[in-house]
């Protein structure tokens, strides 16, 4: 969070969520006070989440572009969440492949 009166920042958490933190414009002599913490569990949809940090930040009088970045964290944030694809073999190709045609045939 930064020092600016209205700031979005949005972590990952250990069990797969995300939190969502803004701070309130009145609380500025009183930083304990002045920060919000959403968080939107493992299982919910990320279009929610999306939704849910849209609406917050709008309803708030965030900038436009800070509540874009906001949203592209939370779609990197829930992209790196994803387990990894394991990478298919690669399929022989030209005469690597007719060598192999060939012996399978045979």
């Amino acid at each position: 969070m930064l020092f600016w009166s209205s700031a979005i920042g949005v972590q990952p958490t250990e069990n797969g969520g995300v939190v969502v933190l803004t701070k309130k414009s009145g609380n500025a002599q009183q930083p304990g006070k002045n920060a919000v913490r959403v968080t939107f569990g493992p299982k919910a949809s990320t279009r929610k989440i999306y939704k849910g940090v849209a609406d917050k930040t709008a309803k708030n009088g965030y900038r436009a572009d800070l509540r874009e970045d906001a949203v592209a964290r939370v779609s990197a944030i829930r992209r790196s969440q994803k387990p990894k694809k394991d990478t298919p073999p690669q399929k022989p190709r030209g005469a690597q492949a007719r060598k192999a045609a060939e012996q399978e045939s045979a």
